[in-house]
Parts: structure tokens; sequence; C-alpha cells
């Protein structure tokens, strides 16, 4: 008997988790709010496990031929002065692969591909998730930071809490010597590849919530700092450059389902992008709950494994990822450079 799901979101976490179900004989609807489907974004480093997972859903060859390698980038100073090595070198030994780069726009494309038409309806907004659940067999809340599925069936106990932190990013129209991070006092500019002929850079700064900021007063912030920080600040287009408040969800939730619902993505779990690992958390919720519907167990025993499988696991990321961009901002640059410095790399 072909089994029923409603999945609310077209993000990253909710197309991979359609493309699973449907690989297990699942019929699956996707229900986005927004009238289409525009991603934007920079760039997402997909990481050994998360390959693994885009490898369950048949999409590790179209992966590699979108991306780029990353495997060298350091710490600095403003001035320059290197302080660490991000553990690129360390991942890639354990994970017995190199973190790939591409955009998000690009994953995104990859996944609606591999999903096909007439699987996701745009312009859905759901007012009455009761009769969502009555009518499928499984709903999934993949429906983001301010996830409509998860105040509904969880509360509001767990909310979006605000980091402190704004986040920029954009695309340099040029490739630079090196690639890695510069940690400032309450702000970070990092440069990384994106995709072939592609860098992304972004840059964290400590501001309070609702404050506007214009791009000139960005760049005013990294006055001095080493090229070419500066250099990419002064080409920089307002137009295209995006800005956000960074949020994640706090205190965790004591569980990801409730009855016939599950929670993936940032709807179960949003983070700091500090650690770079949102999307791949979104492809190892997606794998995982694939995994489990697809193993010939009814659905709440499914549900049940899911939720020992990735809670714990994620939530830690979640906490890490917290204390990384409180680290990296912080203002005592002094003791804090001295313990990056030893650090494995």
């Amino acid at each position: 008997m072909t089994k029923t799901a409603a999945i609310v979101g077209a993000g990253i976490g909710g197309l991979a988790t359609a493309i699973g179900l449907r690989r297990h004989g699942w019929q699956v609807t996707v229900l986005e709010r927004w009238p289409r489907i525009h991603p934007e974004g920079t760039a997402l480093g997909m990481r050994p496990d998360a390959q693994a997972a885009l490898a369950e859903l048949g999409l590790l060859d179209e992966l590699r031929r979108r991306t780029v390698p990353y495997r060298d980038a350091h710490i600095r100073t403003p001035t320059g002065r290197r302080i660490a090595r991000l553990p690129l070198e360390r991942i890639e030994q354990k994970g017995g692969s190199p973190v790939l780069m591409l955009s998000r726009p690009s994953l995104m494309t990859m996944l609606l591909d591999a999903l096909g038409e007439n699987v996701v309806r745009t312009g859905t907004d759901i007012t009455d998730l009761r009769a969502l659940r009555d009518d499928h067999d499984l709903v999934v809340g993949a429906d983001g930071l301010r996830s409509m599925v998860r105040t509904s069936s969880f509360g509001t106990t767990t909310e979006p809490a605000y980091s402190g932190i704004v986040a920029w990013r954009g695309v340099a129209g040029f490739t630079p010597p090196s690639y890695g991070e510069t940690w400032g006092a309450g702000q970070v500019f990092g440069i990384t590849p994106q995709e072939p002929g592609s860098t992304n850079w972004y840059a964290a700064v400590a501001t309070e919530e609702g404050r506007e900021e214009t791009l000139d007063e960005l760049r005013a912030r990294f006055t001095g700092w080493h090229d070419p920080i500066t250099r990419i600040l002064a080409e920089a287009d307002e137009r295209s450059v995006l800005r956000h408040e960074i949020y994640d969800l706090s205190p965790h939730l004591r569980s990801f389902v409730t009855g016939n619902v599950a929670l993936v993505g940032d709807a179960a779990h949003a983070m700091t992008p500090s650690l770079g690992q949102g999307a791949c958390q979104a492809l190892l919720d997606a794998a995982a709950l694939t995994d489990c519907l697809g193993s010939g167990r009814d659905v709440a025993t499914a549900l049940r494994e899911y939720d020992a499988r990735r809670r714990k696991p994620s939530q830690r990321i979640v906490t890490m990822s917290r204390w990384m961009t409180k680290l990296a901002g912080h203002r005592l640059q002094g003791p804090r450079n001295t313990m990056m410095r030893l650090l494995p790399a």
C-alpha cells in the first residue's frame, strides 16, 4: 500500500526528504507558501557525511560535477598574521573526501531537478495542520526557523533566539590568493571557494537586533584589514549582497517527532552558520528519516528511530556552533588567538 506524506517547506531539507521518500515508494506532496521557489544564498560546504546522504538520494555524481574541493584555509588576525589552520585536512582524512563547495541555488536546482515536476505546490499557505495530519500518513515540518509546523505541533517553548550577529554574504569577482577566516573583535570575515570560477565572501558582525546598517557602514567596520578584504568590500554591490540577522533555536526540543509529524532542518535545529553545518545537517535529517521510513516499520516506530538517530547529534552541532560564534568574534583577542594556536589543525 502506498503511503502518503505532506512536506511543508521546499528548502533543502524538505526537497531532500521528498526525494528520499519517493525512492522508497511514498506518495509525496511538497507544500511551499511562496508563489515560486527562488533560491538565494552563496556558498555551502558539503562535508563527507552530507555527501554520503546525497549519495543515498542518487545525487553524488551530480554533486561532484557542480562543486570544487576546499582543502586549505587559515584563520588570520586583521593584520593578516596566521593564527591557525582550519581543520579541512582532518575532515578529509576522517571522512574520505574533501569538503565540496557549491552555491545554495546550485544545490536547490539539483534537488528540484531530481524531484521532478508536479510534486511541489507553491503558493500554499497551511492554516489547518490538523486536517493535513488527518489526510496523510506523515507530515514533515521543513519550514525553517519560524516553523508553523513546530509551533502548531510542539508548542512555543522552543523559539528563535537572536545570536547578536548579523551575517553579510556576497560573491567576489576574482579569485583570491588564499582562503579562510579573519577574526577581529566582535566581527569575522571569511573567504571560500563557491563553485567552479566563483568566490564566496561573508562577514559576521556583532549588531543589536533590529538595527539597520548600510554596506558603507560595513566597509567602515573593516577599514585597515588585510588584503583582499578591503578590495572585496569596495567592489561589492549593495543590490546583490545578502544581509540577515542570525538566530538559532533555544532551548533544544525534547523530540523531533510527535504523532505522525516529524521536523527536519532548521525547523528542528536552526543553528548559527559558524561551523557551516546547516545544510549538511538538513541533508542528514532527510537521509535518516527516509531510511527509517523505508525500513518496513510502521510510521510511529520509524519516527521514534529517526528521533533517536538525529536529535542529539544535531543539537550538539547547534551548541558547538553557538560556542564558535562567540569565540570567533570574542573581543579578548589575545587569549583567544593563543588558544587557537594550541588546537590541532
